[in-house]
């Protein structure tokens, strides 16, 4: 009886006892996933770096407006006005002003950012011909995508 006893109470002891949970196979998964989209987006900066730094001989925040093209180009990228307004249009459904494109070219962070979605979400390098050129923009964004 006394062993019974020691044996319902190892039963109900050992069911009670804390076990590691398995290994999750989809946190390693999503880890190298998190891991190559990190990796793909430092790419993706380094591009816009190199191309601002190109156009405009910097990258990064300026303390004073950029001109380039007797006033025609703006910003680090030297995006021109109607270009932002178009494309912040397809890209984002809003139409800017003048007034209001001119200040997004001027932000550095926004400026890449729709430089980012005109090069790698449209593949449209182009709009820079010559930096784009000189970098192989167009085989970086395929070497990216290769990742």
């Amino acid at each position: 009886m006394l062993s019974a006893t020691i044996a319902v109470l190892a039963l109900a002891a050992g069911g009670c006892a804390q076990r590691a949970p398995a290994p999750n196979p989809n946190s390693a998964a999503a880890l190298a996933a998190a891991q190559q989209q990190r990796l793909i987006d430092e790419r993706k900066d380094e591009v816009i770096r190199q191309l601002a730094i190109c156009e405009s001989g910097g990258y990064g925040p300026s303390e004073k407006p950029i001109y380039g093209g007797r006033g025609l180009y703006l910003g680090r990228m030297q995006f021109a006005t109607r270009t932002v307004i178009a494309y912040v249009q397809k890209r984002d459904g809003v139409q800017l002003t003048p007034r209001d494109a001119a200040a997004l070219a001027q932000d550095y962070d926004r400026a890449a950012d729709l430089a980012k979605y005109m090069i790698f979400d449209l593949e449209e390098p182009w709009h820079w011909p010559l930096c784009s050129k000189k970098l192989g923009v167009p085989q970086q964004v395929a070497a990216i995508k290769q990742l």
